[in-house]
């Protein structure tokens, strides 16, 4: 399941919290522009997963760049017993291009 832009920035807005919102690029990416995520890139996802136990059960977001290789962490976590894990949808390119 995914979640738009547009969603999870009324979300975000309106003060939502209840949701864990995952960074999956690298930190130079990371640096240059972010929405308040936490930094997990793609390739370290594996070995994050004892820190991400807790949220297990929780709505997990994860966004990157585009939105692919957020999508391969969205699968990654659900083959790992995360129960909802969403992807934004077209990543920091469709943030930027509807909110700056």
């Amino acid at each position: 399941m995914d979640i738009s832009v547009t969603d999870l920035k009324n979300r975000m807005d309106s003060g939502d919290t209840d949701f864990v919102l995952i960074d999956v690029r690298e930190p130079g990416e990371h640096d240059a522009y972010n929405i308040g995520g936490t930094l997990i890139p793609v390739g370290t996802i594996a070995g994050a997963l004892d820190d991400l136990e807790e949220h297990r059960e929780k709505e997990v977001i994860v966004y990157c760049r585009s939105g692919a290789r957020s999508g391969m962490a969205q699968g990654f976590l659900q083959q790992a017993g995360f129960k909802n894990v969403r992807n934004l949808t077209g990543g920091m390119l469709a943030w930027q291009a509807n909110f700056e």
